[in-house]
């Protein structure tokens, strides 16, 4: 399976109001509940009225697009990235998945995928 890196540099945050959420990015997601709006977006593209913020992250897309029959796609992934000590969040849209890990630890994931089997360019 191959994994795509993106170019830009991520912040996962908080917001209050969606109007303001710009949507022109290469990845641009919004999760609404009762509770929150949840937005992953370029850190440059992040809302002014972010009542919380996450930066630092860095997107890898599973290149797609991914039948809905497909079992364990993001398990192998992300056990491949925890067994390596390597948090992430991911989400996901009706074609793939896309998963996120800090900056930090990018070199150790990238390392770990690779090990794993997955190609990632």
């Amino acid at each position: 399976m191959r994994l795509t890196l993106l170019n830009g540099r991520y912040t996962v945050c908080k917001i209050r109001n969606i109007q303001q959420v710009d949507w022109s990015g290469e990845l641009t997601c919004l999760g609404r509940t009762p509770e929150e709006n949840s937005l992953v977006c370029e850190t440059n593209r992040t809302p002014k009225d972010a009542s919380a913020r996450e930066d630092g992250w860095r997107a890898l897309r599973v290149e797609g697009p991914l039948d809905f029959s497909l079992v364990g796609v993001l398990s192998g992934i992300t056990a491949a990235l925890a067994g390596a000590g390597v948090s992430v969040f991911c989400v996901s849209t009706f074609d793939t998945d896309y998963v996120l890990v800090r900056e930090t630890a990018l070199s150790t994931a990238l390392r770990a995928l690779t090990d794993a089997g997955y190609s990632v360019g």
